[in-house]
């Protein structure tokens, strides 16, 4: 029913936290809990294991706007410390925020298109 042809692209559905194989039924029951399956194409999500990799891209791409928009105020304003707390403590709290859900949604995506599972050893 849903073939490779058919299938939107990881990049598509996972930025619209859309199911990876119809790219229609929502992905998560939530903020970050994915549901049992498709309400739409009835895919089970069991497959799905992203762990801790939204969290580290997440963390790498926050830690990367964030210290660099901080380096840049303080070398050309040179704020007080409660300055720098008040603007980068939120920002990083905001940006972990609007960028978890997304990460998680193109892993998952990507995991789907590329039929990643856990691996096992042949004997």
């Amino acid at each position: 029913m849903y073939d490779q042809h058919n299938r939107p692209s990881a990049l598509s559905s996972g930025l619209r936290c859309r199911c990876p194989r119809c790219g229609e039924g929502k992905l998560f029951d939530g903020f970050l809990t994915v549901r049992p399956r498709c309400e739409v194409c009835g895919l089970n999500f069991q497959f799905i294991d992203s762990g801790d990799g939204p969290a580290f891209f997440v963390m790498s791409i926050v830690g990367v706007i964030v210290v660099g928009l901080a380096m840049w105020a303080e070398f050309a304003y040179e704020p007080q410390i409660w300055v720098h707390m008040a603007l980068w403590i939120p920002l990083t709290f905001l940006l972990s925020a609007i960028l978890v859900r997304p990460a998680k949604a193109l892993l998952i995506a990507s995991q789907f298109a590329n039929k990643a599972e856990e691996g096992r050893l042949q004997q």
